[in-house]
């Protein structure tokens, strides 16, 4: 059976995309969280399973996949249904993927994931407004030549997956989207998958600093979902 280890549900969007794929698909494996450590760095204790020092990792045996979209291209070798059967629409999803991994860093860092609060931003950026944008034409491409529900068709595939982290951004900052792509988020966090993982994301009791102070940056905090830390 696979091993993932992953972050702190709370704050870790890149531990998401492959945990939500894996468990969408109904791919078994053996969950490993790692909090990030509230006082120093988590890079010399990550480094104990990560060639990085970074989340997520897939350990399969003696080996381990590591990135996201690493984990996913090693999900595919061995599983159906992690891209795309139909061949325009795998091209069009890896695509959109790879974009996502590599892109949108004025979204990723003006509006960081942290699932159990909810925040009013005082405007928003132009930069963060141009990513939006270039989203919501990505998401309404997608939905448009296959059909949806999903962007690649009627499955979810790993292009979906990696933008479930979107989701949980749209709803924590409540970002403005249009009516097409403001229903395909309200789609993923409708996943049982995000549910599960939302859950368990409000119940984590302890806080990372700089994620905390990167979410006060942002905007005014309207509301703490989370359970109250231990003291």
């Amino acid at each position: 059976m696979y091993t993932l280890h992953i972050a702190n549900k709370n704050y870790s969007s890149w531990s998401l995309r492959p945990w939500v794929l894996l468990k969408t698909l109904g791919i078994p494996f053996e969950e490993k969280l790692h909090r990030f450590p509230a006082d120093r760095p988590s890079y010399p204790e990550f480094r104990h399973f990560s060639p990085t020092g970074l989340v997520p990792v897939l350990e399969d045996g003696d080996w381990r996949a590591w990135e996201s979209l690493g984990i996913v291209e090693y999900l595919a070798d061995r599983h159906p249904g992690i891209w795309p059967a139909d061949q325009r629409a795998r091209d069009w999803a890896r695509s959109a993927a790879a974009e996502m991994h590599a892109g949108f860093s004025s979204l990723r860092s003006t509006c960081g994931m942290n699932c159990g609060i909810r925040v009013t931003l005082p405007a928003i950026p132009d930069a963060v407004g141009r990513d939006l944008a270039r989203i919501e034409e990505l998401w309404a491409d997608g939905l448009d030549r296959f059909g949806g529900p999903f962007l690649a068709g009627k499955s979810f595939t790993a292009v979906d997956a990696f933008f479930c982290p979107v989701a949980f951004r749209v709803q924590t900052y409540g970002l403005p989207l249009g009516g097409l792509a403001r229903a395909y988020v309200d789609r993923l966090l409708a996943l049982p998958a995000m549910r599960e993982w939302y859950a368990a994301a409000l119940s984590e009791d302890f806080r990372e600093p700089g994620h905390e102070a990167d979410a006060g940056a942002s905007g005014e905090w309207t509301a703490d979902l989370r359970a109250k830390p231990k003291t």
